[in-house]
């Protein structure tokens, strides 16, 4: 019985840590300031009628703090590329002149950095409920081994295992938002 415990925890661990990396690649997203080639990364083109990843289409870089350029692999993209930046919500005009696409990052506004904030708060959220339905999940197994035969005492020191590493993931993730909360907070 102990194996498929540690197997339930095993894989427990394995989900929370997928969650902790779709949250960190999310938050990624999220700018704080700074122009970085990953704020395109969400950004889908139309390339000849299928939406494709920004960097399938061209080489993203970025110029210096507040300037990100976009190389496209066949000039003729470079009208697409900006229509998929611009459709992609992010707030940034792209502009053309013929060889690249130029994308100045606005300094952001007080009340924007608190937008900001909320949205990796609310990312933070949706990783947490991730994390508290892989527990739910875990807890379920353990309740299905009890019914096999697994005794009282087992059964309960694996709940609190269980709850143990929940804390510890949900403790990352505070951790993880709080960061990138002084980054965006930072002028």
């Amino acid at each position: 019985m102990t194996e498929e415990l540690e197997l339930i925890y095993d894989e427990l661990k394995s989900s929370n840590a997928k969650s902790i990396d779709h949250l960190e690649n999310e938050l990624v997203k999220v700018r704080a300031g700074k122009a970085t080639p990953s704020m395109l990364s969400g950004v889908l083109v139309d390339y000849y009628g299928s939406p494709t990843p920004i960097h399938q289409v061209g080489n993203v870089n970025s110029m210096d703090a507040r300037t990100l350029t976009v190389q496209a692999f066949e000039k003729n993209m470079l009208n697409e590329i900006a229509k998929g930046i611009m459709n992609a919500n992010l707030g940034l005009n792209p502009q053309n002149n013929g060889e690249q696409l130029i994308i100045q990052i606005p300094l952001l506004t007080e009340e924007r950095r608190r937008d900001l904030v909320k949205k990796a708060r609310a990312e933070a959220e949706h990783a947490k409920v991730g994390i508290r339905n892989n527990r739910k999940d875990a807890i379920d197994m353990v309740k299905s081994l009890k019914a096999d035969g697994l005794s009282e005492d087992m059964t309960k020191d694996a709940e609190t295992e269980i709850q143990n590493l929940t804390n510890g993931f949900i403790k990352k993730i505070d951790e993880l938002v709080d960061l990138k909360e002084k980054d965006i907070m930072t002028i």
